[in-house]
């Protein structure tokens, strides 16, 4: 069927206005925000609820159209943008913004794809209750996205990822099937979790229209605090301290170099040094609890005194207001301004067993120092579950240069992979597969396991339209 065809039923479904096929329309939903990926699209539709998400993935099924499902599109593997092709449309969710349902007694909130992460916050915080995904891009990022990459973020140490705070799903299937497994209970053993197939699944298998999502207790006190750091060893230390005397209450634990410190403070206006020498390492550490009144701050100064005695901490400050706590984030919540400032970034999104967090680093750091002597390695991320962004900054002269930049990227990515491996790590522990990581996904996976997920693709969608291109696909042998 003609393109033409295609976007005069689409617009039957979901109205004139919302199918978009101007480029200048078009243009911001066919590339990432970092400027990375771009494709194009027959157009993008905008359904209102899941009933026309459903009408427009018959559409497709029946034309053999492609279907790139796009949340707030700020993803960093591509796992939302089309191919170059031109054949595909894309599907924005974000009209799909209804706050369904909130129960504070049975701690769960019902949301629509499109509502964005920090609407589901306020939500929950508006019923007295916490849900504790925190990403830096929860201003624009979409909880249908979240879902389908199985977010991370910096409260996986207490909380977990994505996957831990789904209780339910609605999800359109390939062939049009609006399957409703919005279930809010806690215990279900009634055959195969069939949530599980579609988080982290990143629109593949079927797009995720709705999700009921697990509440907790609010916090009612907390500490910060940020410590100055002499090794990687030393801040496994301190972590196994803190972890070993608070428990669960340990809710954040963010490894920062000082190499990456030292970009936020170049190039992030407002930020400032918040000890006085530099350190190889620094760790931000937030505690919390919800019973009020509890001291939490000389809690933490009592064992960071334990590391200044042993020297395991060189230096450190707990935050003795909320402008200070803030002021402490934003160092880590600024690292990818900074970073896209400091010159061409190829990151990463590792993931070791938290004792190999220092041999990784090392080996990792001396892999891409052996490739590109003028890189500058940075790291940054999450010690409490192990994943740790190496982040590889090139001078900006590296475009200029008679390799393909691509081709370059892809001999340091695959140094860094390379070793995380080794260590009994993962590629891709919280930014998903996309586009940027489907070709190192074999080498990861292993043949049995990579048989096992073509052979879901092929069963759930055998003509392969479902965001097709990404993490896998049906026609791979």
């Amino acid at each position: 069927m003609a393109g033409s065809d295609v976007l005069d039923r689409a617009r039957a479904i979901v109205g004139p206005a919302h199918v978009l096929s101007d480029l200048a329309d078009t243009a911001p939903f066919l590339a990432d925000w970092r400027g990375r990926y771009r494709g194009e699209a027959l157009g993008v539709v905008r359904p209102a609820d899941a009933v026309q998400v459903a009408a427009i993935v018959r559409l497709c099924a029946d034309t053999g159209t492609p279907l790139v499902p796009q949340g707030g599109n700020t993803g960093v593997v591509g796992g939302a943008i089309p191919d170059a092709s031109g054949h595909s449309l894309v599907l924005c969710l974000s009209r799909l913004n209804l706050i369904r349902a909130v129960d504070p007694i049975g701690d769960s909130l019902t949301v629509e794809a499109g509502c964005t992460l920090a609407a589901v916050q306020a939500a929950a915080e508006q019923a007295n209750r916490l849900f504790p995904m925190s990403l830096g891009s929860e201003g624009t990022c979409q909880i249908g996205g979240t879902i389908a990459t199985n977010a991370g973020g910096t409260a996986v140490l207490r909380y977990g990822p994505m996957r831990d705070l789904v209780l339910g799903l609605e999800v359109v299937l390939p062939d049009g099937t609006l399957w409703n497994g919005l279930r809010a209970l806690r215990k279900d053993n009634t055959g195969y979790a069939l949530k599980h197939l579609f988080i982290g699944a990143e629109g593949t298998l079927g797009i995720v229209t709705a999700a009921t999502l697990k509440l907790f207790p609010r916090p009612r006190s907390v500490a910060t605090a940020f410590l100055a750091l002499p090794s990687l060893d030393a801040a496994l230390r301190v972590f196994a301290r803190l972890r070993g005397a608070l428990g669960d209450r340990v809710t954040t634990a963010e490894i920062l170099s000082d190499s990456q410190l030292a970009a936020v403070l170049a190039h992030v206006p407002g930020t400032v040094r918040p000890l006085a020498a530099a350190m190889p390492w620094y760790l931000l550490a937030e505690v919390t609890d919800p019973m009020a009144g509890l001291d939490l701050a000389a809690a933490l100064e009592e064992l960071l005194a334990e590391g200044l005695e042993d020297g395991s901490v060189a230096d450190a400050t707990v935050a003795r207001s909320h402008a200070q706590a803030d002021a402490l984030w934003k160092l880590r919540h600024s690292v990818s301004e900074a970073n896209r400032k400091s010159g061409i970034v190829i990151g990463h999104d590792t993931a070791v067993p938290i004792a190999r967090i220092p041999d990784f680093v090392a080996r990792a750091s001396a892999a891409v120092e052996a490739l590109r002597p003028d890189a500058r390695v940075a790291a940054v991320g999450h010690i409490g579950d192990g994943n740790i962004h190496l982040v590889v900054i090139l001078p900006n002269s590296a475009r200029t240069e008679s390799q393909p930049l691509e081709t370059i990227a892809h001999a340091i990515s695959a140094a860094v992979h390379r070793v995380a491996i080794e260590l009994d790590g993962t590629i891709s522990a919280e930014h998903g597969i996309g586009q940027s990581v489907r070709d190192a996904l074999a080498a990861f996976k292993g043949p049995a396991e990579m048989a096992l997920m073509r052979g879901i693709k092929r069963l759930f969608d055998p003509q392969g339209i479902m965001n097709p291109g990404k993490v896998v696909a049906t026609d791979e042998p």
